[in-house]
């Protein structure tokens, strides 16, 4: 919901981060009155880590996440490039100011800078993602921490295996991020993949092709072989169901090709496939010695029914909330299957536009047992929310937004800034839905967060009062 807003803003309210996080270091302001309580409530909520209600487990840390718009260094040390360094070097009006990751907010080479940050923020965790480097893409010849690294070249359909004595200069970058932070006090939240998929993987079929399972699997036994020792916390995917929608069906995000109504769902079944098998290979070959946690991280907000006392309006929430969120995690967190509202929708109006048989993809019954319980806790992403109204009529309507049957609009009395409208009681009612829905899960918020941009303004009272809204609902614990 308001995904398409969200990612337009992504780049805007990135570049401005890191300035307002050094603005902070030099010219520090302690908050006076109300500002002050504001702040003060902020911490003493923030230093609950864990919170005991009636909406479960909910882990709760002061955390940063970093991703493709922070990195920068998009050909350094021999980095192959990505669909976004593709994507965003053709121009046009596809980013905000025609940005690129090129440079970013520069983490890469401005970690230290960034650690400092860290520090002054007193975050408990980071989260940062990895970036895939292919096509040097290297993995372990053998499972182990000591083995020599293997580096594959991608050529083709064919891949060449060419030993190597020493790790790519990413690598040590990363392990300087793992020890830093550690070394202070810093939890480090490792996601595998975030959107920048190798150019080179691409090329052969991207995420439409079945091949990419196993190679995400070799990348991700690397990534736990290397890193592993140090963390704990695994995400593999970020917003597979965000990603699938606009890379590979609507085409808003690269490779920018348009594939309505088909190529979301198989890039979807391939990232809930791709997740599960890298799952079991943490499992079997690191659990028991490195004794880590692996999950995949979805984007929902909360679909609320535009008339509560209409019947249609509360099936089309029922359904929105299927199609966003239930379609990644029944699947893992369920019996291995996608819902039944999605699959009936689906087989419904392909049916309708003429196809012998649904556009969803079908998993075997070997792959729902493969794919059932690959989670260790349940990662959620949560933003903002909206109003939902039954809609029949959807033919102007492209791709996966044609099977929904619905109508997003947004309260014209809730408060909006950039893409986001203030509705903290949304999060309560999505915890309280994976709690009742998934066997009451341990439930991380992987993300959430004010998109305040900016950059000149220091003035946080709007942004701490969202965060003590955010927090009281999450202490109400019922609806």
């Amino acid at each position: 919901m308001g995904i398409n807003e969200r990612c337009h803003e992504d780049a805007r309210t990135a570049s401005i981060n890191r300035q307002n996080c050094e603005d902070r270091l030099t010219e520090p302001k302690e908050p006076t009155g109300p500002m002050a309580a504001a702040a003060a409530e902020r911490e003493e909520v923030a230093a609950e880590r864990r919170l005991e209600t009636s909406i479960d487990t909910v882990y709760i840390a002061r955390h940063i996440s970093v991703t493709e718009e922070g990195h920068g260094g998009w050909d350094a040390d021999g980095k192959g490039p990505s669909v976004w360094d593709t994507f965003t070097h053709q121009g046009g009006e596809r980013i905000f100011k025609n940005q690129t990751g090129d440079v970013a907010c520069g983490s890469y080479t401005l970690w230290e800078e960034d650690l400092k940050c860290i520090k002054q923020l007193g975050l408990t965790h980071y989260r940062f993602s990895l970036s895939w480097f292919t096509p040097n893409v290297c993995y372990h010849s053998k499972l182990t921490t000591k083995a020599p690294i293997i580096s594959i070249i991608a050529q083709g359909p064919l891949h060449i295996f060419v030993p190597i004595s020493t790790p790519p200069p990413g690598v040590d970058y990363y392990n300087k991020i793992i020890d830093d932070l550690l070394a202070n006090g810093v939890t480090p939240i490792v996601t595998l993949y975030h959107f920048d998929l190798p150019q080179a993987l691409e090329d052969q079929g991207g995420w439409l092709s079945e091949s990419i399972i196993e190679a995400f699997d070799k990348y991700a036994q690397l990534c736990f072989s290397t890193f592993g020792d140090r963390v704990k916390q695994w995400i593999t995917i970020n917003e597979p169901n965000v990603h699938a929608l606009l890379a590979y069906d609507l085409g808003v995000f690269p490779p920018a090709v348009p594939r309505f109504g088909t190529g979301g769902y198989l890039a979807a079944h391939n990232m809930i496939k791709a997740h599960a098998r890298s799952w079991h290979s943490y499992n079997s070959l690191f659990r028991k010695e490195q004794k880590g946690m692996v999950s995949i991280s979805f984007f929902s907000g909360w679909p609320e029914p535009a008339d509560p006392n209409s019947l249609s309006d509360q099936e089309a929430a029922k359904r929105a909330l299927a199609f966003q969120l239930d379609f990644f995690a029944k699947p893992i967190f369920g019996d291995g299957d996608y819902p039944e509202v999605v699959k009936s929708q689906i087989a419904s109006v392909s049916k309708k536009q003429g196809y012998l048989s649904s556009r969803l993809p079908e998993f075997t019954e070997e792959e729902k047992r493969m794919i059932k319980g690959t989670a260790d806790f349940f990662a959620v992403q949560y933003y903002t929310s909206r109003l939902v109204k039954h809609r029949e009529d959807t033919k102007e309507e492209k791709g996966v937004l044609q099977d929904v049957q619905l109508e997003i609009f947004a309260d014209p009395s809730w408060k909006r800034v950039d893409w986001v409208y203030v509705v903290p009681w949304g999060l309560r009612k999505l915890l309280k839905y994976i709690t009742d829905t998934y066997n009451n899960p341990v439930i991380y918020i992987t993300e959430n967060g004010f998109p305040h941009s900016d950059p000149k303004s220091l003035d946080d009272t709007q942004r701490w009062e969202y965060f003590r809204q955010t927090f009281q609902e999450l202490f109400k614990g019922t609806i």
